[in-house]
């Protein structure tokens, strides 16, 4: 099976939101996961969402983010058919590599309780939960 990692475009939103669907991967289609939010960021930092590819079919993706000292690593989600093969870590290595061309040394990823795939995931790749810092948002609506 060849993967290509590739980045994704405006015209691949629908794709990825099927992704998102067939893993579970909750988003918000109103909100900041809507058609016009994701291709305002794709306009703004398109090098940072990134896409799997098996015979031109799209089965993995991440966004990734920068806020000048921290690299996010956000909305990774790989079809549960094509899972367990190393689509994820290939997907979370070219979005480290774009988020270090933009001057990122600390990667962090924020992984919803109960997500145990996940968690195994990025464990195996380096990352180490932080039992001592607390996530907190303020949220203007319920769909950001």
């Amino acid at each position: 099976m060849e993967i290509k990692i590739r980045n994704l475009t405006k015209e691949d939103y629908d794709d990825m939101v099927s992704i998102w669907e067939a893993s579970g991967l909750p988003y918000k289609p109103r909100g900041r996961d809507s058609r016009e939010e994701i291709e305002r960021q794709i306009e703004e930092s398109g090098d940072l969402f990134i896409g799997a590819e098996v015979n031109g079919r799209l089965v993995g993706v991440v966004i990734g983010s920068w806020d000048g000292r921290k690299g996010w690593i956000n909305r990774i989600a790989v079809l549960p058919e094509f899972q367990r093969r190393g689509i994820a870590k290939m997907l979370v290595g070219a979005c480290e590599e774009a988020l270090r061309s933009r001057g990122a040394r600390i990667f962090a990823m924020l992984i919803e309780e109960g997500n145990e795939p996940s968690f195994r995931m990025a464990e195996r790749l380096g990352y180490k939960l932080h039992r001592d810092i607390f996530y907190l948002t303020k949220r203007d609506s319920d769909d950001v």
